[in-house]
C-alpha cells in the first residue's frame, strides 16, 4: 500500500449516516480539549496522515484499504489498524488513544464514542481529471528513508498535492522519478513553468505532464493506432479500482469493462529452451525476472555508457537483418548499462557486427562485452 502524506486533502461535504446505536463525536477543533503535554501541529500531521488513507485520491485504489472500508456495513476501521501503517509509525509512542485524539482535530474523519474507529464523514466519490493533473518528473537522488517526505515538501511548495508516488522498477527498485498529482490545474501550470526550473540538488530536474510522458513512451516504441491508444489507456488505469470492480459487480460480470471475467492467462516467452513467465512493468511493458533467464555464455552481451535511458527500436532496428529472432533486453530505467541476450551463442563475426552497428544508444558512445556470468 502506498503510504504519502498530503496537506489538507478535502473531499465532498456532507456527513456519512450513522449506524443505529453509534454515537459520533463531532471532529473540529472545538471539539477538542487539548491538554498541557499535547503537541497540536504532530496531532495535525497524523490526522491528515489518515485523511489520505481515506481519500477520494487513495482509498478506492488502495485494495488493502477499500477492503478495510468495505468490511463494515457502516464503514467503520479500526483507528488500531490504522496507526499501525508504515507512514504512522513515528506516532507509535504516543499509543492509539493519542491518535485517536487527534483524529477528533480532522474536518474528514469522524471517530466513535469507544474512540477506537474511524470513518469518513462523506461518500467516496470517483476524482475526476487524475490522470491530467499529474506531473511526471526525473533527476531525484537514490533513496534513503527520508526521501518520501523530502518529494512531498518539494512538490508541496508549488501548491496543494493529492499524492506524490515515487516510480519502481521490477525489483522495488526507484527508478529517480516520480508521479505526482496536483489538487487543481492551476498548480500543475505553476509547477511546469516554474521559472527557475525545478530543480533539486542545484541540477535541473526533466519534467512534463503524465500524459506527455505517456506520449513519449509510446513513441520510442513505435506504437501507433490501436496499439498506441491501449497502451496509452493502460498507462492511464491503476492496479486496483474500486470504481471498476463494482461496475464489473453490477453488470454481473465484464460487461462494463469489457474484459473477459476469466482469470487473466499467463504468457511465456521460450528463450534458449527455457520458458520465461512474462509479466508487465508499471508501464505495460513485457518483462521478465533476471534470476529465470538462463546464462549460456556467448549468447549474451553487455552494453554500458548509454546515459540512464534506452530505446528497444536503437538495438534491434540495426541487427534485425542479421539475426532471425529479435534478442532479448533486460534493462532497467535510469541504468548507465544492459544486456542483450540471443537465441544461440555469437560467433565472432556476429559480435563484430553488433559492435560495428551498435555503436551509439541515447546519443551516447557506448562499449559492448561478454560477461562471464
Amino acid at each position: 500500500m502506498a503510504d504519502v502524506v498530503v496537506e489538507d486533502v478535502k473531499m465532498t461535504e456532507g456527513a456519512a449516516p450513522t449506524a443505529e446505536g453509534s454515537k459520533t463525536e463531532k471532529a473540529g477543533n472545538a471539539d477538542v480539549k487539548m491538554s498541557d503535554g499535547d503537541d497540536k501541529e504532530k496531532m495535525l500531521k497524523a490526522a491528515r496522515q489518515i485523511e489520505f488513507y481515506f481519500a477520494d485520491s487513495n482509498l478506492p485504489y488502495d485494495k488493502f484499504m477499500w477492503t478495510l472500508y468495505t468490511k463494515d456495513p457502516e464503514h467503520w476501521v479500526p483507528v488500531q489498524t490504522v496507526s499501525s501503517f508504515k507512514r504512522m509509525r513515528e506516532f507509535a509512542s504516543q499509543g492509539v488513544e493519542w491518535v485517536a485524539k487527534a483524529l477528533r482535530l480532522s474536518e474528514e474523519l469522524e471517530v466513535d464514542e469507544t474512540g477506537t474507529k474511524v470513518r469518513r464523514r462523506s461518500e467516496v466519490q470517483e476524482p475526476k481529471g487524475q490522470f491530467e493533473r499529474s506531473v511526471y518528473a526525473k533527476g531525484f537522488p537514490d533513496e534513503d528513508s527520508t526521501l518520501q517526505l523530502k518529494l512531498e515538501d518539494f512538490f508541496g511548495k508549488y501548491g496543494k498535492t493529492n499524492a506524490v508516488r515515487m516510480r519502481r522498477d521490477e525489483d522495488k527498485k526507484f527508478k529517480s522519478s516520480v508521479f505526482a498529482e496536483f489538487a487543481d490545474f492551476k498548480t500543475v501550470d505553476v509547477f511546469l513553468n516554474a521559472d527557475p526550473k525545478p530543480s533539486w540538488d542545484g541540477k535541473e530536474l526533466l519534467i512534463m505532464t503524465k500524459e506527455a510522458y505517456c506520449d513519449m513512451k509510446i513513441k520510442e516504441k513505435g506504437l501507433t493506432g490501436k496499439a498506441a491508444n491501449n497502451r496509452k489507456e493502460h498507462m492511464r488505469s491503476r492496479g486496483f479500482d474500486a470504481f471498476r470492480e463494482m461496475a464489473r459487480a453490477k453488470d454481473g460480470g465484464s460487461k462494463a469493462s469489457g474484459k473477459s471475467s476469466e482469470p487473466k492467462k499467463d504468457v511465456f516467452l521460450d528463450f534458449m529452451g527455457t520458458k520465461l513467465l512474462i509479466s508487465e512493468d508499471e508501464e505495460g511493458n513485457g518483462t521478465v525476472k533476471a534470476e529465470e533467464v538462463p546464462f549460456v555464455k556467448g549468447a549474451t552481451l553487455k552494453f554500458d555508457g548509454c546515459g540512464g535511458d534506452v530505446q528497444w527500436s536503437e538495438i534491434k532496428d540495426p541487427i534485425k537483418e542479421k539475426f532471425e529472432r529479435a534478442p532479448f533486453i533486460k534493462y532497467a530505467r535510469g541504468d548507465n548499462s544492459g544486456l542483450v541476450g540471443f537465441q544461440k551463442e555469437l560467433s565472432e563475426e556476429e559480435v563484430a557486427y553488433i559492435k560495428e552497428n551498435i555503436k551509439t544508444i541515447n546519443s551516447n558512445t557506448v562499449t559492448w562485452s561478454v560477461p562471464e556470468g
